[in-house]
C-alpha cells in the first residue's frame, strides 16, 4: 500500500490522476491538497469523497507548515505534484502568480519533503517526490526538427514555461544536493474530462454549443502533440512504480495536430453530434452546428506574443524503459471528450463564471 499526497488534485489532470489511482489501487490512501483557485474545482473530485481512503484538504502549497503536517500525520510516502498555474495566455498578462505558485510553491514542497522525509525520518522510508512538468520548457521546434527528448536543452519562451523550467531545476537540485528521491515527467498537451474550458479543445466544444466565435490565434498553424489525460496518468503510474529515481521521462501522444485542424475536426464532429435528437433539444443555442455549419464560427484573432510554433514529444525513453504506450487514439479520445461535455453541461456552465467570460472576451478581443 502507498499513501499519496496529490497537489493540485482538484484541477484537470490532478483530479483525473486521483480518480485513476483510486480505481486502480483501492487500498491506497489518496490525499488531495488544492487551493481551489479559479481552475481548481472540488466538484472534480466529488465522486471520490465518500471513500475513507480519500481525503480533500483545502490549502496552498506555499504553506510549508501545512504540507509538513500532512506528510507526518498521514505518513505520506509519495508526493505527486500537479499544482501549477498553467495557462500561457494568463502568464503573459500576469506572470507574478506563475512565479509564486510554480517556483516558490514547488520550493516550499521540496523544503517540506526534505525536512520530514530526510531529516525527521532520516531517509529510512522509501519515498518519492514526483514533479509533473511540461514540454513547453524545451522551447519551440521548426517543422522538420526532431521531437523533444529528455536531453533537449531548456529554452522556455513564455513566463509560464520559464516558471516550470525553474521548478524542474529546483527538483533536480534537491536530489543532487540533498538526496531527495525525485522523478520528473514532461508531458504534451492533455485533453479529456474536466478540462477547464479556457483551453483550446473544451473552449471550441463549449463555444459551439453556445454558438459563440471560435478564436484561432494567427494562422492557426501552430502544432501541438495531444495526449489523452488518462494515458498521461498511466505514464505517471509507471514512473512511480519504477526504480528509476532521479530520472526525467517524456510522456507524449505521438499525435501532432495544427490548431486549425483540431478546430475544424471538432466542428465536424459537433455537426454530427447535433444530428442526435437529444443533443438538439439539450443545446438549442448551437444554431451553427444544428445547421451543420459549426466551422462558420471560426474567427482568426491576433496571435499571442512569443507564440511557440511547434511542440513534439519523443517518448522513446519512457516506452523502452517503462513499457509506456497510449491506449486512447485521438480518433476515440476526441469523441470521448466531446461526449463528456455534452453530458456534463452543468459542470462547465458552473465554471464559466462572469470573470471567466470577461477574461475570454478580453483575451481574444471578441
Amino acid at each position: 500500500m502507498s499513501r499519496l499526497l496529490v497537489t493540485g488534485g482538484a484541477g484537470f489532470i490532478g483530479s483525473n490522476f486521483a480518480r485513476y489511482w483510486r480505481a486502480k489501487y483501492p487500498d491506497d490512501m489518496v490525499i488531495v491538497l488544492d487551493a481551489l483557485t479559479y481552475a481548481g474545482n472540488r466538484a472534480n473530485i466529488a465522486d471520490l469523497e465518500d471513500s475513507d481512503k480519500f481525503l480533500f484538504v483545502h490549502g496552498n502549497i506555499l504553506d510549508q507548515t501545512l504540507v509538513e503536517e500532512l506528510l507526518r500525520k498521514h505518513e505520506i510516502d509519495t508526493l505527486v505534484h500537479f499544482a501549477a498555474e498553467s495557462h500561457v495566455d494568463r502568464s503573459i498578462l500576469g506572470p507574478d502568480a506563475f512565479i509564486e505558485t510554480n517556483i516558490v510553491g514547488t520550493h516550499s514542497l521540496l523544503k517540506a519533503a526534505r525536512r520530514v522525509w530526510l531529516e525527521e525520518w532520516e531517509g529510512k522510508r522509501t519515498v518519492r517526490f514526483h514533479h509533473v512538468s511540461t514540454d513547453e520548457v524545451y522551447g519551440t521546434l521548426g517543422p522538420d526538427d526532431p521531437a523533444f527528448t529528455e536531453t533537449t536543452p531548456y529554452a522556455p519562451n513564455s513566463p509560464y514555461a520559464a516558471s516550470k523550467a525553474a521548478s524542474d531545476h529546483l527538483v533536480r537540485a534537491y536530489m543532487e544536493t540533498y538526496g531527495l528521491p525525485v522523478t520528473i515527467s514532461n508531458c504534451s498537451n492533455n485533453y479529456g474530462p474536466y478540462h477547464f474550458p479556457e483551453k483550446l479543445i473544451p473552449l471550441v466544444i463549449t463555444n459551439i454549443l453556445d454558438d459563440r466565435p471560435l478564436p484561432v490565434y494567427g494562422d492557426g498553424l501552430q502544432i501541438r502533440d495531444w495526449l489523452y489525460v488518462e494515458d498521461h496518468c498511466r505514464g505517471i503510474d509507471l514512473i512511480l512504480k519504477s526504480d528509476k529515481v532521479g530520472e526525467c521521462f517524456n510522456i507524449g501522444g505521438d499525435n501532432e495536430w495544427a490548431n486549425i485542424d483540431i478546430v475544424r475536426l471538432i466542428c465536424g464532429l459537433m455537426n454530427q453530434a447535433m444530428q442526435d435528437e437529444g443533443n438538439r433539444k439539450a443545446f438549442p443555442k448551437a444554431e451553427s452546428a444544428l445547421k451543420g455549419k459549426a466551422e462558420n464560427l471560426i474567427t482568426f484573432v491576433t496571435d499571442r506574443p512569443g507564440h511557440d510554433r511547434r511542440y513534439a514529444i519523443d517518448a522513446t525513453k519512457t516506452k523502452m524503459i517503462l513499457g509506456f504506450t497510449t491506449k486512447e487514439s485521438f480518433a476515440t479520445g476526441i469523441r470521448k471528450a466531446i461526449q463528456w461535455y455534452l453530458e456534463n453541461e452543468t459542470w462547465w456552465r458552473d465554471v464559466q463564471t462572469g470573470e471567466y467570460r470577461q477574461w475570454i472576451a478580453q483575451q481574444y478581443d471578441l
